[in-house]
């Protein structure tokens, strides 16, 4: 009678253990396939895109010159009322004088999530802006955790400043939007910073890339065309992943001129009130750094 009970336990044990060697194995074979198949995901340009992502940009040169083709122009009266537009936009990348860095809070109460854009200006004043985005199909929505997980194509967002910035500062009511001149070392440094922009952007027309919420993101590329510039010229660190905690890095390592403090130039730097005030007149660019015939409120 003990002998059989024995044995019994003995069979029951060997089967359990069988059972979990197989259950193991069938699990190994799941998550296996699931990282096949992820590795096996492409990304594409051809999707069904919303409005403000359905075009990419390219870069024309002809020498001094430079034509950017569908540069976004949207007359935005809300964040889901607005006029289409795209345009091209020449410029002469020998008159390249100025970089602009935006710092967008999406919530003053969640300082870590922020978004970054640059913004390009010639010495005769004509400006145009570079928005790094998660390009984003009908109906998507953005989450960082998606974005970990091939998601979402890139973008790069080549648009008017009275678009771009205008809707992040004029139609968001949420948002706090900080405009800071760049502190650019070395001549011509200028002309680099776009030609390596414009570069990036054609490849993307055509060899489509994944966003990743950590290694190709909006700030990500920015230091990633920054030190292609100017190499080791913006350290790695938690900031770059988060960049609402970018402040202090641009202020420790000269990144953007200061008005006084770092308190007293975040203070400085919002443009929201500014950009509400716009008499859709004046050239908006003027307008939000208190420039130009016409100058907004005090």
């Amino acid at each position: 009678m003990g002998t059989s009970r024995k044995q019994t336990e003995i069979a029951m044990e060997t089967i359990l253990f069988n059972l979990g060697v197989s259950i193991g194995v069938l699990l190994s074979l799941v998550l296996v396939w699931l990282l096949l198949r992820h590795l096996s995901l492409r990304p594409s340009n051809e999707r069904f895109w919303v409005n403000d992502n359905a075009r990419t940009a390219t870069a024309e040169f002809d020498g001094d010159k430079v034509t950017i083709r569908n540069v976004r122009d949207f007359v935005w009266r809300s964040t889901r009322d607005y006029d289409e537009r795209w345009i091209d936009v020449t410029m002469s990348l020998d008159k390249m004088a100025k970089i602009w860095f935006v710092l967008e809070y999406f919530d003053p109460t969640k300082r870590q999530m922020a978004h970054t854009i640059m913004s390009f200006e010639t010495d005769d004043g004509q400006r145009i802006a570079c928005s790094i985005e998660v390009r984003r199909e009908q109906g998507e929505r953005y989450h960082p955790i998606k974005g970990l997980f091939r998601q979402y194509e890139l973008i790069y967002v080549w648009a008017t400043e009275r678009d771009v910035i205008g809707v992040r500062a004029r139609c968001r009511k949420k948002s706090v939007t900080h405009l800071f001149e760049a502190v650019v070392l070395g001549p011509g440094n200028e002309r680099r910073m776009i030609e390596s922009y414009l570069r990036r952007s054609n490849k993307l027309s055509s060899e489509p890339e994944w966003y990743n919420t950590i290694t190709n993101t909006c700030t990500t590329n920015i230091v990633g065309h920054v030190n292609e510039v100017y190499p080791g010229r913006v350290p790695w660190g938690v900031s770059i992943l988060l960049p609402g905690l970018s402040p202090k890095l641009l202020s420790r390592n000269n990144l953007v001129k200061m008005t006084g403090t770092l308190d007293e130039t975040l203070r400085d730097s919002i443009i929201d009130e500014r950009a509400n005030d716009w008499d859709g007149v004046a050239d908006f660019g003027d307008w939000i750094r208190g420039e130009g015939s016409t100058d907004p409120p005090s």
